[in-house]
């Protein structure tokens, strides 16, 4: 690309987005603040909470090609510019993101906007995909399940682990495992456990231990063990 791009936005996901884009040997400026008004650029690109995605885009003048980077939000939030979603599937923390080899999902207002944020999704390594507008929140839930709802997951089982005196870095190869699973052959195939194979005395065993350990754990456990009753076809069973 020859455009010059600018970024707006200074937190987690700006800095590490015009690091990479610079890496990648484009020309970048930035980032900027959520004032900016798109000065010398041919495309900017919103990091920006999704609150305040309309308030940046509405200060940036005529003419650039405007992008922001949430996932659920639509482009109707950056009209009238001509614009582009692009929504890096990764966890950007305070040390970075390395975006490479990771999914993104795009969009674009006209084949021009859809051009553009394919070829800085290539630019960054990462595999693009399109989402429509009216698909984007249960896309974006989909990666809130399997980033931020699994961190909460494994946050409960290292408190309970850690009631029994085992450290959490026991926990680790198994955990990777079962991702690895998951990843390979998908949730039904990968699902191995006392659910799994209908041994519901040792849930029962668990559900004490943790009433006595963890009650607040209590719900989040139920959730959990009847969404795995019916991941393995044992709801009728458990009933």
């Amino acid at each position: 690309m020859r455009e010059t791009i600018a970024t707006v936005g200074p937190g987690r996901l700006g800095t590490a987005l015009t690091d990479a884009l610079r890496a990648a040997g484009l020309t970048v400026t930035g980032p900027h603040g959520r004032g900016f008004d798109g000065t010398g650029a041919d495309v900017v690109l919103l990091c920006v909470p999704d609150a305040e995605i309309a308030a940046a885009c509405a200060c940036i003048a005529p003419g650039p090609l405007v992008g922001h980077c949430s996932g659920a939000t639509g482009l109707d939030a950056l009209a009238p510019h001509a614009a582009f979603g692009l929504h890096p599937l990764m966890t950007v923390t305070p040390a970075g993101a390395r975006f490479s080899g990771a999914g993104c999902a795009i969009a674009g207002s006209d084949g021009a906007a859809l051009r553009c944020a394919t070829d800085l999704a290539a630019a960054l390594g990462m595999d693009p995909f399109v989402v429509a507008d009216g698909d984007r929140a249960a896309y974006h839930a989909a990666a809130s399940i399997a980033s931020n709802f699994l961190v909460t997951l494994e946050g409960a089982a290292e408190r309970l682990a850690a009631a029994a005196g085992v450290p959490r870095s026991a926990l680790a190869p198994l955990a990777r495992a079962a991702f690895d699973n998951w990843a390979a052959v998908g949730a039904q195939e990968a699902l191995t456990g006392p659910i799994a194979r209908g041994d519901e005395a040792t849930v029962a065993l668990q559900r004490e231990a943790i009433a006595r350990t963890a009650p607040d754990l209590l719900a989040l456990f139920d959730a959990m063990a009847d969404a795995t009753r019916a991941l393995a076809g044992r709801v009728e069973a458990h009933a």
